[in-house]
């Protein structure tokens, strides 16, 4: 039951982006509380191709978050909202930066001034991401603590694909960020889910409702979409290891990153929408064990058997893409007694049969 020991009444939540890889779980997760679910996902085509596989007993709208006589209608009467709804991944080029704002900046604003003119009081999450920090953390011998610059086309052409000191030009080791690191998006994903994260708050404090802002890692997982330069890399990797192709690693294969499953990052969504304190301000949802590039290639190479084509470790490289970035859950942990389930060989010897969701090709 939502607000456990409050009124009984507390129990319809919103969940936009409900037909999505993590809105989907999300609903799922909400329902099995006994919780009604009343979900919106527009379907943008980048994403989803055929009917959306919805969970059994969801309320479901198919319509755009910047449509505001729609949204108003239905924001109305709701007592938690877990807004899932976004255009993900570096897309194909800046091209796509239009759309990135359109979608993720202008659709938060147009719910979030539905919310408000409904008088809404009761709990919100935002899904946020890691990519706000833009590079990770990272040491100097000399220096202690820095914050390196964009790495450069040229640096990262000839192989040299670490940050440097941006004092010395020494080498950097990196480390782990908390809720504290000052936001540096790196590319207009980035940009976009650090507006959404300013957006959010400002309505939290014009109206006294209370916005936790989870910034998950790398979430993977069943329903992942496929095919599609919006995916995830644990989509590609699986795409083509199902293909029966290799998978690519670019640069050396070496980046850390944070793996976490989606029943996980479910869980962190309930846990806030259910929990009797209300809760406020940023999380980092991880697993809290960092993976390199190369162990998830592998790792899901050897989940699809013996005969699987192993990772190649291709040199390539995408400008916008940060070299390092990891963080404990530890504040989720002790504030939201956050508890991942999921290790990291676990969820991908299950990720390698899971079923994924067919996307399009193209935006």
């Amino acid at each position: 039951m939502l607000f456990h020991g409050e009124a009984a009444t507390y129990v319809r939540v919103l969940v936009t982006g409900a037909a999505g890889f993590i809105g989907s779980h999300v609903a799922e997760a909400l329902l099995a509380e006994g919780c009604e679910v009343v979900g919106i996902d527009a379907l943008i085509p980048a994403a989803h191709r055929g009917p959306p596989a919805l969970p059994d007993g969801i309320d479901y709208h198919r319509l755009d978050l910047r449509d505001p006589g729609s949204v108003e209608k239905l924001v109305y009467g709701v007592d938690a909202v877990s807004h899932q709804a976004a255009m993900v991944g570096l897309g194909v080029g800046f091209d796509d930066v239009t759309e990135y704002v359109a979608h993720n900046d202008q659709g938060t604003a147009t719910l979030l001034r539905a919310l408000a003119r409904a008088d809404f009081r009761g709990r919100f999450v935002l899904a946020s991401s890691m990519v706000v920090y833009g590079e990770g953390g990272y040491t100097c011998g000399f220096h202690g603590r820095v914050a390196p610059e964009r790495r450069a086309a040229r640096d990262l052409e000839s192989g040299r694909f670490d940050p440097v000191c941006p004092v010395c030009d020494g080498e950097l080791t990196p480390v782990s960020l908390t809720e504290e690191t000052p936001p540096d998006p790196r590319n207009v994903y980035a940009a976009t889910k650090l507006h959404q994260e300013h957006l959010c708050s400002m309505f939290g404090r014009e109206t006294d409702v209370p916005v936790a802002a989870l910034r998950y890692h790398n979430v993977y997982g069943p329903r992942m979409p496929r095919d599609t330069p919006y995916a995830g890399v644990a989509s590609i990797f699986r795409s083509a290891l199902a293909a029966r192709r290799p998978p690519e690693v670019f640069e050396d294969g070496c980046q850390l990153r944070d793996f976490v499953h989606v029943t996980d990052v479910a869980r962190a969504n309930v846990l806030c929408l259910l929990r009797d304190e209300q809760v406020s301000g940023p999380f980092n949802i991880s697993s809290g064990v960092p993976h390199t590039i190369e162990e998830l290639a592998s790792g899901l190479s050897v989940a699809f058997g013996p005969d699987a084509p192993k990772p190649v470790v291709t040199g390539r490289f995408r400008l916008g893409d940060v070299r390092h970035i990891f963080a404990p859950p530890t504040k989720a942990c002790d504030v939201l007694g956050f508890d991942p389930q999921i290790t990291f060989d676990e969820g991908i010897t299950d990720f390698a049969v899971a079923q994924l969701r067919e996307g399009s090709s193209s935006p």
